[in-house]
C-alpha cells in the first residue's frame, strides 16, 4: 500500500497553539524527524479540511479543546534522512482551554510551553517554518 509522504507528498497540517508568548511544542519519538521539537499535527484525512484536521490532531496531541484556527502559513518539508515529503498547512490559535498533557506517550515524549526567544534544539521543519511565521506576523503587529 502506498504511504503518504514515503511514497508520493503527503498532505499534513500543523497547529501553532500560543499563550502568553509562548509556543506550545512537543517532542517527537517517530520519524519524520524524531528527537525533534515541533507543532501538534499530522496528516489530512481524505475529505477533511485541512483546519479541521489541524484542530482535531491538536486535540489527539495535546488533550486542549481549541475553538478557532486561523491560517498561518505553508510549509514543505523535504527529508533527506526518513526519505519523506510533505506540504502542510499551519495554522494558529490562541482560543482554547485546558491545560497541555502528554495524550500520546507512544508517539511523543514530552510537551511544553516554550519562548519564542528561547526555544528547544533541534527544531524541525514544520516548527522553524512556524516560528518563522510567527515572528514575521509579530513583527507586523503595531
Amino acid at each position: 500500500m502506498a504511504r503518504p509522504g514515503v511514497d508520493f507528498p503527503g498532505v499534513g497540517c500543523g497547529l501553532a497553539v500560543v499563550k502568553d508568548g509562548k509556543l506550545l511544542l512537543c517532542k517527537r519519538l517517530k520519524a519524520p524527524e524524531s528527537g525533534h521539537w515541533n507543532i501538534v499535527g499530522g496528516k489530512v484525512d481524505h475529505m477533511e479540511p485541512a483546519a479541521d484536521a489541524a484542530r482535531r490532531e491538536a486535540e489527539e496531541e495535546s488533550g486542549l479543546a481549541i475553538h478557532s484556527a486561523r491560517f498561518l502559513c505553508l510549509s514543505e518539508q523535504l527529508i533527506d534522512a526518513d526519505r519523506q515529503h510533505w506540504v502542510s498547512l499551519i495554522y494558529v490559535s490562541d482560543d482554547f482551554s485546558g491545560e497541555p498533557w502528554l495524550t500520546e506517550p507512544d508517539k511523543l515524549s514530552d510537551i511544553g510551553w516554550y519562548s519564542l526567544d528561547d526555544l528547544p534544539q533541534p527544531l524541525s521543519r514544520f516548527a522553524m517554518d512556524a516560528v518563522h511565521a510567527l515572528r514575521q506576523q509579530a513583527m507586523a503587529w503595531p
